[in-house]
């Protein structure tokens, strides 16, 4: 018999309940049990299998109401039917307020228990149609909004929105081909936005002018968290996009408070230019002229482009008057160097600033390029969100904020640019001296497609430096990539359909800044 649905059942009364849970598996659920609190978050929240959550009032360790907060803060979509020995006041107010789908009272029966798992699942069948819905009834709203350009603060809106219809849009291909389209001309539309307004973003004063950049990071977020006296912990994820860090999200809510806030990557949206920018606190331009022994982003050679962190970091300490800061970077590449930072995890409270860069995920975006096995894993966002939250469920980065959740400190998690699933491709023409990045190019006297570029004759208005061999830079926008008229089409195909970095897109640079708080140091 195929299982129709799978059920979470928690009592610490469990094995009582036997001949219950033998009449739904023979109606064709699938029954997990647990018998106490604890397991029951720990199972929501190491798989989302879970259809419906049949959980106890009255248990030892973490009572009920404190269980379904946890699950709740773990999936919030999740139905959790309380059972009860009495109706009392409090769950009909939680039943009200959202957060119990239902509650039966002791003692139930199996049939009982069938009626009302069948009203919620065909609830949840329709949560999904009804998601559909409101995404079509928005279409028009989403549409006119990008006709009325928005603002940077518009765009965040725009870009959340539409990234929780992506999340939401589950089994209903129609919609989702429609939100595809509607991403795209939004893209279109933001590109344009940012070839205009950022030249501005880089001389306008702070305020609601502008957004926060990549530069601005750590004295807006970093420092005030160093203002409260504890250790921090400040993470920067390599090419994380928001909705992959929501998948980290619904894991972490069980241990940590949550503030979340937005910032925008420079251009480009590359590591070399955006992370150097992060650790220094300076636009590449500036990097280039007040530390021109260290600023090596121009020599196209990755092994060397982002060696001076460490140094960034300290000048910037220094220049903001932090000088009794004690700061420690780390950068870990690979699970060997991640399994040996989560062992000595504690020694992060010997420090007022531990700053880690962790490298997988970006990683993880260029082996989709290069195997076709990751590529056939991961053959869309969705399966490609799928595949980083895999990993991060079973990282020793996720041991690791476990860790750091039961101490007293604040950790701040960022990125330094995400990534787009690049589709079209579009011609480039430089000299042989041309930077080799896909997504965006700099040199001499490039030309490239202004509907498929912004194209930068002046890199000082940009914040970029120039040099001799270096006057002119290009970065893409929408899901283009660029490519050379020579063996033009070998290359558009062999690029097609990946992830790729340095342009001017939302997934690239809008990007979250997120600020954790043990919930039970």
């Amino acid at each position: 018999m195929s299982v129709s649905a799978q059920i979470l059942w928690a009592d610490d009364e469990i094995e009582l309940l036997r001949a219950h849970i033998l009449f739904l598996e023979s109606r064709g659920y699938g029954v997990t049990t647990v018998s106490n609190g604890t397991d029951a978050v720990d199972a929501v929240v190491r798989s989302d299998r879970f259809d419906v959550v049949l959980l106890d009032e009255q248990m030892p360790g973490i009572g009920g109401l404190d269980t379904l907060a946890a699950i709740k803060q773990a999936r919030p979509e999740l139905p959790v039917v309380m059972v009860t020995k009495s109706e009392e006041e409090q769950l009909m107010e939680e039943a009200l307020g959202g957060q119990i789908s239902d509650y039966l009272t002791k003692p139930v029966n199996p049939s009982q228990i069938l009626l009302t798992i069948k009203r919620l699942l065909e609830r949840q069948s329709l949560r999904h149609a009804r998601v559909s819905q409101d995404y079509l009834q928005r279409f028009r709203a989403i549409a006119a909004s990008l006709s009325d350009s928005p603002d940077h603060h518009g765009w965040v809106c725009l870009y959340r929105e539409l990234v929780q219809y992506d999340l939401g849009l589950d089994g209903d291909e129609g919609a989702r081909q429609i939100l595809g389209d509607q991403y795209r001309e939004a893209n279109r539309a933001f590109g344009r936005h940012v070839a205009s307004a950022y030249p501005d973003w880089l001389t306008a004063s702070h305020s609601d002018r502008r957004p926060v950049l990549s530069h601005e990071v750590i004295r807006t977020w970093v420092l005030p968290a160093l203002s409260e006296k504890k250790p921090v912990v400040f993470f920067v994820i390599d090419c994380l996009r928001y909705d992959q860090w929501l998948e980290f999200e619904r894991l972490l809510a069980p241990v940590y408070t949550i503030e979340k806030s937005f910032y925008y990557s420079i251009l480009p949206t590359a590591t070399p230019f955006a992370r150097n920018a992060i650790f220094s606190g300076l636009l590449p331009r500036d990097i280039a002229r007040r530390y021109p022994h260290l600023w090596q982003a121009e020599d196209d050679d990755e092994t060397s482009q982002n060696r001076h962190e460490d140094e960034f970091l300290q000048l910037l300490l220094k220049r903001l008057g932090c000088r009794e800061v004690r700061a420690r970077y780390r950068k870990l590449i690979g699970n060997t160097d991640g399994r040996a930072f989560t062992r000595d995890i504690k020694s992060c409270l010997q420090w007022d600033l531990s700053a880690v860069v962790v490298n997988f995920v970006d990683i993880l975006a260029h082996s989709r390029a290069d195997s076709q096995v990751i590529r056939e894993l991961a053959p869309d966002e969705r399966a490609y969100r799928a595949l980083t939250r895999t990993w991060f469920e079973h990282s020793w980065l996720y041991q690791a904020l476990q860790t750091l959740a039961t101490l007293d400190c604040t950790v701040v998690v960022t990125t330094d640019h995400g990534a787009i699933r690049s589709l079209h491709g579009t011609k480039v023409r430089g000299d042989r001296d041309t930077s080799t990045a896909l997504r965006f190019k700099f040199g001499n006297a490039l030309t490239a497609d202004r509907r498929h570029a912004i194209v930068i004759r002046d890199p000082a208005a940009f914040g970029l430096p120039a040099s001799r061999r270096v006057n002119s830079y290009l970065v893409a926008t929408e899901d283009f990539y660029f490519v050379y008229p020579t063996n033009y089409h070998y290359y558009l195909n062999l690029y097609r359909d990946t992830m790729q970095h340095g342009g001017a897109s939302m997934e690239e640079m809008i990007l979250p800044v997120i600020t954790l708080r043990p919930r039970r140091p």
